[in-house]
């Protein structure tokens, strides 16, 4: 069941803009269409080689799955747990909407905060959670990796992230654009304390979070074919009155036009960041 919720359609504003993919039991195991090639995929094929399709084409990812795919063994340690978020606008319904997401998810809020090993390498790791409102970022995200970045400061332990976001969370209005500042400030201080910062792009990386921390690392990587930008390709086209350019804000866009460092597949990014890791370790 926790599977077919995963799978299970959203609201196309929670998606990024993009619509849902359907799921087929007709054979019994669930199958999804694949958006790019149109090809049925079974479910746990897809699982097992990391929701990315023979095609090429990356599927998004849950959180945790995420981590267990990083990380050694059993290394993960989950911190700042336990922060829920308020509604400090009495915005309508969004209480509700925070219940069924939570649901979803599986997650208490929209990024997971811990430290971990990849590769023997230690550091502080952060994933942003898709299920849990595209990952957008409102006062309890902002609030657990600026504290995420002041430990690891206090530590001396690079930061590896993953990025996944709608932008900020426009039921706390200007508390959630606040983060915007307050992150990007935790990740002065600990570039200041000359530690290492990595983030990792994935589909979709939009509006505040690309605004700020998204965008601060020593190196950026992005999945293939992910989109990265500030705001929607519409509103783009809308305010300058001009057709966009085939690719806009894809990842492979922004890399040529040098605003991240390399595209790399998932299957290589456990490897590389080991390197990476390693390498400012002094190995």
């Amino acid at each position: 069941m926790a599977l077919l919720n995963f799978l299970k359609p959203k609201n196309k504003l929670e998606e990024g803009g993009r619509s849902s993919v359907p799921v087929h039991q007709d054979d019994g195991e669930p199958e999804i269409t694949c958006p790019n090639c149109r090809k049925e995929i079974p479910v746990s094929r897809l699982w097992a080689n990391h929701m990315v399709c023979s095609c090429g084409y990356h599927q998004r990812m849950k959180a945790r799955q995420r981590i267990q795919l990083l990380t050694d063994k059993d290394s993960f340690t989950e911190l700042l747990t336990g922060l829920h978020t308020k509604d400090p606008l009495a915005f309508e319904g969004y209480q509700e909407k925070l219940e069924t997401v939570r649901t979803v998810s599986g997650e208490e809020e929209g990024v997971l905060c811990g430290t971990a090993r990849i590769g023997r390498q230690d550091c502080c790791l952060f994933v942003m959670e898709s299920e849990f409102m595209m990952g957008s970022m409102g006062t309890v995200v902002g609030e657990k990796i600026t504290s995420l970045f002041e430990y690891a400061t206090a530590h001396r332990l690079p930061v590896v992230g993953y990025t996944v976001s709608g932008g900020a969370r426009m039921q706390e209005g200007l508390l959630s654009l606040m983060q915007m500042a307050k992150t990007s400030a935790a990740v002065k201080r600990h570039s200041d304390a000359g530690l290492l910062y990595i983030a990792v792009l994935t589909d979709p990386t939009t509006g505040g979070v690309t605004a700020s921390f998204a965008m601060e690392a020593d190196i950026i990587l992005a999945e293939p074919g992910a989109t990265v930008g500030f705001a929607g390709a519409r509103v783009v086209e809308q305010t300058t009155r001009k057709a966009l350019p085939k690719g806009f804000q894809t990842a492979e866009f922004v890399l040529q036009h040098g605003f991240i460092d390399r595209i790399t597949p998932r299957k290589d990014q456990r490897a590389l960041l080991s390197t990476l890791l390693k390498l400012h370790n002094g190995g």
